[in-house]
């Protein structure tokens, strides 16, 4: 990936949430992808949070309102809560699934992983408006609107967020296991966040860009997407620092991986994406480089059935 100038690093690091509606979301993601060689230490991880975090409140969803009701066509509405659903769901899990994996590592890494914690409820606030203000979901509680946008969630989003709560009901029995944290930081932050998040982030908002639509969505999911270099910046280096401190770990990976792309192989209901302007080879081609950039750049080397596997990814796709 080439460098990124210094203007767009500072465009993208200090903008506020005012400004950062005039951030391309592929500075964004190439921000995100920054820094995996040199990989930032958790207390400037920590020191990053608290110079970018923002105000959900502050979003304005006026013009999304009238944009859904008057702009978009129904298959675009459906194609585009399909695939916001798994991440209005996804936020909310690791909200509280990730204390679990805090209670774990260095001091550093706790004091960072609060920073995190709080990234999740906001992103879950930030969807739960949208839900309401925007689609028009019905609730009086967040519960409610979560109740009501899960017949939206696909089989891609279930499967990884299934296995999720498997690995953190592992943490809770022993959290200073590592071969347990490498199997939950390789389904969360490699694979959830490092490949659906950012693959949904990259879908939705050219959408909105290149459509002229949903400007609060663009405005919150941006800075979100922003929160998330954060987030797969931490969770990658924890992975690199697991393998250097026990080679062995490297097959908790792997194996980790072989599950994953087994169930992603597995979905049977299709996404209608072409609404939003992608094909499925487009989808497919998207994460396929969202999880091999990673790999790459942080240097964990895969064996040959398992390079094969990403290569027969299926683009189906619904949040993280």
């Amino acid at each position: 990936m080439p460098e990124m100038s210094r203007e767009k690093v500072a465009a993208v690091e200090g903008s506020a949430l005012g400004q950062i509606h005039d951030i391309d979301i592929d500075d964004v993601l190439d921000y995100v992808h920054k820094d995996l060689k040199r990989l930032p230490g958790y207390i400037e991880l920590y020191q990053r949070y608290l110079r970018q975090r923002w105000d959900v409140y502050e979003i304005d969803f006026a013009q999304d309102a009238r944009d859904w009701t008057d702009r978009m066509t129904q298959d675009e509405r459906e194609a585009f809560t399909a695939i916001s659903s798994g991440f209005h769901h996804g936020e909310r899990q690791v909200e509280v699934e990730l204390p679990v994996f805090m209670l774990g590592g260095s001091e550093e890494s706790r004091i960072y992983m609060s920073s995190q914690i709080e990234d999740e409820a906001r992103h879950t606030v930030f969807f739960d408006r949208f839900y309401r203000e925007v689609v028009g979901l019905p609730g009086d509680s967040v519960q409610d609107v979560l109740d009501a946008s899960f017949q939206h969630v696909s089989e891609t989003f279930v499967g990884p967020f299934g296995l999720l709560a498997y690995q953190a009901d592992e943490l809770r029995a022993d959290p200073e296991d590592l071969a347990a944290r490498v199997r939950y930081g390789t389904t969360y932050f490699l694979w959830i966040e490092g490949v659906l998040a950012l693959s949904v982030m990259k879908i939705t908002l050219s959408y909105c860009r290149n459509a002229g639509l949903l400007p609060g969505y663009y405005t919150g999911f941006t800075a979100t997407c922003r929160d998330e270099a954060r987030h797969v910046q931490f969770g990658m280096r924890f992975l690199r620092e697991a393998v250097q401190e026990d080679p062995r770990l490297l097959r908790e990976i792997h194996e980790t991986l072989r599950t994953i792309l087994v169930i992603n192989g597995a979905t049977s209901r299709r996404l209608a994406l072409e609404a939003l302007g992608w094909t499925q080879d487009e989808v497919r081609r998207l994460m396929i480089r969202q999880l091999t950039m990673k790999l790459v750049d942080v240097g964990i080397d895969l064996p040959p059935d398992v390079q094969q596997m990403i290569s027969n990814i299926e683009p189906e796709l619904a949040g993280g």
